[in-house]
């Protein structure tokens, strides 16, 4: 049954009543990731790219205050370019629904609208984790506790390389969290392939991975899976070089007081200024990576479904 407060594009509908594979896709990275119009056209073409691959996207955020779960090519363009939509966490979603806002989702409010929804494959860029200094502020994603009680399968390309991936790594390990990774044996950081932390566990192929989420779902093991898939070789940026631009952004960041989740938004966009650009393009090719991966794993997952008694 669908949940009453959420809306299903008719699509999204048909293909969840038939066991066809759907694949969930967040909207942060459509209002606050990427500049207007590449970001609207990176969207269009990630859902091109499941569709290529056997499956159905669902790209999830709030608009008029109702989450919604699938959208329009017009909704879109309305997320890419509205300067008023709200970035919303887990703990925005009652608020921004109350007062009838627009709100681009996150990893982990993406992830409860995919749950609700039935949707057990979702694809990101980067997870949201522990941020540099966090042992002292506090500032710990949500999403890595959202991972712990929501069971869906996020794709994406590692933590994003501004966090400090090793607490990352240490928090979903106490959380209950796999974390493997897709055909590496190096755990990612996003723009690079390289972390300097070992995969915790590794697959090659989309049908392992399918059965460890039937396999840890069957069990009763609440909690999602975090799939990590490094960005192909020729699109990374070695991660000596980002890390240079990463420390530059964190002092400016610093300097200018920012706190809070505008970290995020203001570090990316700063990296891609200081990159030329070239971190933007790194960010569309893991995202266009993950989709490919992702429809692959919903197509296995939808299979083997189907295939159990």
């Amino acid at each position: 049954m669908t949940h009453p407060l959420i809306a299903l594009a008719p699509e999204v509908s048909q293909a969840l009543a038939a066991g066809r594979p759907v694949v969930a896709l967040e909207s942060t990275i459509i209002s606050h990731g990427m500049p207007y119009p590449r970001n609207v056209e990176m969207a269009r073409e990630v859902e091109g790219i499941i569709r290529e691959g056997g499956a159905v996207p669902a790209t999830i955020a709030v608009l008029h205050g109702i989450p919604r779960i699938g959208l329009s090519a017009e909704e879109l363009e309305l997320l890419g370019s509205e300067p008023n939509v709200a970035k919303v966490s887990i703990r925005d979603l009652p608020y921004v629904m109350a007062t009838g806002g627009h709100g681009a989702t996150t990893v982990a409010s993406t992830m409860r609208l995919a749950q609700l929804a039935g949707i057990r494959v979702f694809v990101t860029g980067g997870l949201g984790g522990v941020h540099r200094g966090g042992e002292d502020s506090m500032d710990i994603s949500a999403d890595l506790t959202e991972l712990g009680v929501t069971s869906v399968a996020v794709i994406s390309a590692g933590v994003k390389s501004i966090l400090d991936i090793g607490r990352t790594l240490e928090v979903l390990e106490t959380l209950g969290v796999p974390v493997v990774v897709h055909g590496a044996d190096e755990f990612p950081s996003f723009y690079s392939r390289s972390s300097g932390f070992s995969a915790p566990m590794r697959t090659d192929s989309v049908e392992q991975l399918a059965t460890m989420m039937a396999t840890k779902w069957a069990l009763g093991l609440q909690g999602g899976i975090s799939i990590a898939n490094p960005v192909p070789a020729e699109d990374e940026i070695p991660a000596d070089e980002i890390s240079a631009l990463i420390n530059r952004a964190l002092s400016e960041c610093d300097a200018n007081g920012i706190r809070g989740k505008d970290i995020t938004p203001f570090l990316l966009g700063r990296i891609v200024e200081l990159s030329d650009g070239r971190s933007l393009e790194t960010n569309i090719a893991l995202v266009r990576a993950n989709a490919r991966l992702g429809a692959a794993l919903a197509v296995a997952y939808a299979a083997q479904s189907s295939a159990t008694p």
